[in-house]
């Protein structure tokens, strides 16, 4: 509680004189050591990114996405061009730093610039690109540009309720889960809870910190496992609910 109250003593938010719309999020690349996070190109990106999703061993993946792996680098390519050419969700390619190949997928979306709102999501990444250094970086490159470059207020995570891993992931990343939106969504045919979580502005520099430390080559002996996992580094312990999976510190 902030301990406002307007003129008839009822309590109200914070004040906010100095507010304004934020920015859209631009096309430019963001680069990282290890990733540069770039708008999704269907030319450049759509056999790299075929080839990436076709390495996995099975489609598991693809089970709490809206759509399916296409059957064939054509289908996957006009896919892909309907969707560089949305402007929310804005949709970006993962690429390997050293070698530029595309290895995953991720949008803003849900674009709220009047209420400085947004949030992460379509998220797929290859097998190359999971549980990696490039996957973290990725996601702390997107909430920066956010956070630091356009002053959203409010970052946001959704995935369905039974998708442990991106629970997981999101607790991880220092998203606070905030509840469950039951049947939220029909998703494939099938009725969707859906799970909410959120990082503030408040939050953001605790989480930026941990992202920094962890990031940092030192954290990494030769074999390139990390020294200290993101959640400690951030100096909050993330507990999974009853019956979740640990984090995985890798991903």
């Amino acid at each position: 509680m902030n301990g406002r109250v307007n003129a008839f003593g009822q309590p109200i938010g914070p004040a906010l004189p100095d507010w304004t719309p934020r920015p859209y999020p631009p096309r430019t690349p963001m680069e990282g050591r290890s990733c540069r996070v770039v708008p999704l190109d269907a030319e450049a990106h759509a056999a790299g990114l075929f080839a990436a999703f076709s390495a996995a061993p099975d489609q598991r993946n693809w089970t709490y996405l809206p759509d399916e792996m296409p059957e064939s680098e054509a289908a996957f390519r006009e896919r892909l061009a309907a969707r560089a050419a949305s402007r929310d969700p804005l949709f970006h390619a993962i690429l390997d730093r050293a070698s530029g190949e595309p290895l995953g997928i991720a949008s803003y979306l849900r674009i709220d610039p009047a209420n400085g709102v947004i949030e992460v999501g379509h998220l797929h990444f290859g097998p190359r690109l999971q549980r990696t250094p490039a996957s973290t970086e990725a996601m702390a490159l997107m909430m920066a540009r956010a956070f630091d470059e356009l002053g959203y207020r409010r970052y946001e995570w959704k995935c369905d309720s039974l998708n442990a891993p991106s629970r997981a992931a999101a607790l991880r990343l220092g998203f606070t889960f905030e509840g469950i939106f039951r049947n939220a969504t029909v998703v494939k045919g099938r009725s969707r809870d859906t799970a909410w979580y959120a990082i503030t502005d408040a939050d953001w520099p605790k989480v930026r910190a941990g992202f920094e430390a962890w990031l940092e080559p030192a954290n990494f002996d030769a074999d390139g496992r990390q020294r200290r996992g993101l959640a400690a580094l951030r100096g909050a312990a993330v507990t999974p609910r009853p019956g979740r999976p640990e984090p995985d510190l890798r991903c």
